[in-house]
């Protein structure tokens, strides 16, 4: 809602209540005093600045209504204040139930309620009257709580996955430039430094050939060894095991800048968790290293002390530094740029965190930051206790207020009986349902079964209170909960519709039932005939003079129509969920794909560099070295260096091949690593295991449909830790994934068994959440020796 709505509706509001009054006085002829009208303008005036300011100040906009329409209910005539009374105290409990947290909102709902009847006890005390406008009342503020904790809960989701993508689109762009990083990386640390090597020893021997000729007999020797080292080592580069992790993790580099700074006569102390690569883990390296940098430059030999956590829901990185010690000159203090703060606040805020610094008790100094965890939840800071304990104190005094004008006027209204009011059998009957539906979710069947048994009572807390009101009404508190009941069941069901897989599939696919959550007609039939005939009992044993039959007819149809539509509105927002989850998981599987593809494509490209200078120039040197022709060994070694400098040049410009993106190589099981990278860098678990019985290579089309079955069960979505294991029984390779619920929907299933049983495998989706995929390998056609850009005859 925008800022005009906020100004918009409670002006509405204050029309709406000047229409009920005085406007209906005014139609009938009765003009009120002018007294009542000033007094009914003195309290709508506050209310509409309360309502309209009430998403800046939730808790205090709900304190000066209720306080407003408190004062403004006793001077005037009944019906005054009734719309700034109920939608003006819902819609300020409303929003500090979507501004707030959980705590704050069922603390108003409690202590607004209390305040209410305790200040009514007060002024008419404790009497026979039904007491249903106070059930009715505390009805509408639940109502009005619990709508605006789902709306919250519903904004957080779609915010959490709004982060999620965006996440996922910056990793999309880092993946490439990792991965050349990483081979640029091993290429110059491997390669440049052996192949150095080889020039420097072949060039000492050849100048002391005539008077150490032994010299020329071990160069010979280190050439030929070195070289197949060399190609081992670049081998490696090109394809790394998908289960190999990133040579400097970045646990490892905040580890590695602890131990640089101790070098420099730091203090320093740490204790970090292991953390995906990404966005996250950046800015966490980056506020590390300028946290420990302003230590250094303002208070040299200071005990500094570093955290980082990283959990389900928030990473936190602490660095807290002592005072200096006495007599420690801060010889680094001028070189600051003094942009350090905003530094670190941009790195936190660019990572989706927040960030604060300041000095400790003890003179130091602390840098906090809260940066997003692996699911990608939004970052809150945490509330103090001491603040829980003003805000408990606070609402103990609100309720405690009305009780003082009893101990200076008592009341003379007492009870006149002993026989409990229909109004206190009507909250408890509310209370039980409402307890209820805080299970309805964990629990369905048992609330449901609660609401069931709760339902007939109704006409027999009419009966026993002895009850005068409206017939319907109390039966319709009672079905009000039941149909909340199925609607959220209906949204369950038709939002897990697509994701639990039921039935078999056929040919080589089969499937096990796994327990689904599926709405229950029987159920819902069973609620329909138990509130009509409480609906009829009740209608019956008040008389009426409509023909008896047909009292149970139209109740049943009546309860039908309504729980019918419940179901109705339950099932549209399951399938509104629906869609939209599996639009954001296509964008995060499309964006995980091309992410892929880019990082396989720069990994290829450089391979390919490699296979026709670098790799081919190391062969002829060890076949040169191996033929006792040193001196030519040599030149192969420095036309290799020279070509393995001409690539990293290649490697740093990031220049793509003839073909072009629209023609990249398509991933094989190789890639499985980049896969697996993409997959952690957006906030899930992704393990990647390799027995030794895979071998290196695997026949082309087996390969392609390993690594594009292993894509399209990570991209079903999902966020529980996944594993995917491969191994190879004889002449079979089996794909095992677990923590993939979502892989059983019909629409997976087809797209693996598609792949599948076009080499002749076999697919089985078994418990929930672990599928197992057996490929033939025999038949199949092994691809080409290294040479090629590989597997671009795979097309998708």
């Amino acid at each position: 809602m925008n800022r005009t709505d906020d100004r918009l509706l409670p002006v509405l509001l204050i029309c709406v209540q000047a229409v009920v009054w005085p406007g209906a006085e005014l139609v009938r002829g009765d003009v009120p005093p002018a007294s009542a009208l000033l007094v009914a303008a003195l309290v709508a005036g506050p209310v509409t600045a309360a309502l309209a300011l009430r998403r800046a100040r939730p808790v205090v906009a709900l304190m000066l209504v209720a306080a407003a329409c408190a004062l403004g209910a006793g001077p005037l005539p009944v019906g005054a204040m009734a719309v700034l009374g109920t939608a003006g105290v819902a819609l300020a409990l409303f929003t500090v139930a979507t501004e707030r947290d959980t705590f704050t909102a069922v603390l108003c709902v409690v202590a607004l309620a209390a305040w209410q009847l305790l200040q009514n006890l007060s002024l008419h005390g404790l009497s026979d009257r039904d007491g249903l406008d106070l059930v009715l009342t505390a009805l509408l503020y639940a109502t009005a709580c619990g709508t605006g904790l789902l709306a919250r809960r519903t904004r957080r989701a779609r915010g959490t996955a709004e982060r999620m993508l965006r996440r996922a689109e910056t990793e999309r762009h880092r993946l490439p430039a990792a991965e050349r990083r990483r081979m640029e990386r091993e290429l110059h640390d491997v390669s440049a430094h052996h192949l150095t090597a080889v020039v420097v020893t072949a060039g000492a021997a050849l100048g002391l050939r005539d008077r150490r000729p032994e010299l020329a007999a071990g160069a010979l020797e280190f050439a030929a060894e070195t070289g197949r080292e060399v190609t081992r080592a670049l081998g490696a580069v090109r394809a790394p095991a998908p289960s190999r992790e990133e040579p400097a993790s970045p646990e490892e580099r905040l580890r590695a800048l602890v131990v640089g700074f101790r070098r420099l006569d730091q203090r320093v102390e740490c204790e970090i968790d292991p953390l995906p690569d990404g966005a996250v883990a950046d800015a966490a390296y980056g506020i590390v290293r300028e946290a420990l940098t302003n230590v250094a430059r303002h208070a040299p030999g200071a005990a500094t002390t570093v955290l980082c956590r990283y959990g389900d829901t928030r990473a936190e990185v602490v660095v807290t530094s002592t005072a200096p010690p006495d007599g420690a000159a801060a010889h680094g203090a001028g070189l600051g740029s003094g942009r350090g703060q905003g530094f670190l606040r941009s790195r936190a805020r660019e990572a989706g965190g927040t960030l604060t610094s300041g000095p400790t008790a003890e003179g130091g100094w602390e840098v906090r930051a809260v940066l997003p965890g692996r699911s990608a939840a939004p970052v809150e800071a945490s509330v103090p206790r001491s603040y829980r304990l003003a805000q408990v104190t606070a609402a103990v005094g609100l309720c405690v207020q009305p009780l003082l004008p009893v101990l200076v006027v008592r009341s003379e209204t007492t009870s006149s009986g002993s026989q409990v009011s229909a109004g206190v059998l009507f909250a408890l009957l509310a209370a039980a349902q409402a307890v209820a539906l805080l299970w309805v979710r964990r629990a369905p069947r048992a609330a449901q079964g609660v609401l069931l048994g709760v339902a007939p009572l109704w006409p027999v807390a009419m009966a026993v209170g002895q009850y005068a009101g409206p017939v319907l009404l109390p039966l319709a508190l009672g079905m009000l909960a039941t149909c909340v009941a199925l609607a959220a069941d209906a949204a369950d069901a038709d939002a897990d519709a697509d994701g639990d897989g039921d039935g078999d599939g056929d040919g080589a696919v089969s499937a096990r039932r796994p327990h689904t959550r599926r709405p229950s007609w029987v159920l819902a039939s069973a609620a329909v005939a138990v509130h009509a005939v409480a609906m009829s009992v009740a209608v019956l044993d008040r008389g009426t003079e409509l023909p008896d039959w047909t009292v149970p007819v139209g109740a049943t149809a009546g309860v039908a129509l309504v729980m019918g539509a419940a179901r109705w509105a339950g099932a549209v927002r399951g399938r509104r969920e629906l869609a939209a989850r599996g639009a954001r998981e296509e964008r995060l599987a499309a964006w995980t794909e091309e992410a892929v593809r880019d990082a396989w494509a720069e990994r290829r490209r450089i391979a390919a560099g490699l296979e026709t200078t670098v790799l081919a120039r190391a062969a002829d040197m060890v076949a040169e070295a191996e033929a006792g022709r040193l001196d030519t060994a040599a030149d192969r070694a420095r036309e290799a260096l020279a070509a393995m400098r001409a690539l990293l040049d290649t490697v740093r410009a990031g220049e793509r091949g003839p073909d072009g993106p629209e023609l990249r190589p398509q991933p094989t099981l190789q890639a499985l690593d980049l896969l697996a990278r993409q997959c952690r860098a957006t906030g899930r678990e992704v393990e990647i295991r390799l027995t030794d019985r895979v071998p290196e290579r695997l026949p082309t089309a087996v390969d392609l449909a390993a690594y594009h079955a292993a894509e399209t069960v990570l991209a079903a979505g999902g966020e529980e830790p996944a594993v995917l294991e491969l191994d190879v029984e004889g002449d079979t390779l089996t794909l095992t994934a677990t923590g993939v619920p979502r892989a059983g929907r019909p629409a997976v299933r087809q797209r693996l068994a598609a792949r599948v049983t076009a080499l002749g495998g076999d697919l089985t989706v078994e418990e929930p959440g672990a599928v197992r995929l057996r490929l033939p390998l025999a038949g199949a056609r092994v691809p080409e020796p290294a040479g090629r850009c590989g597997h671009e005859e795979g097309a998708r």
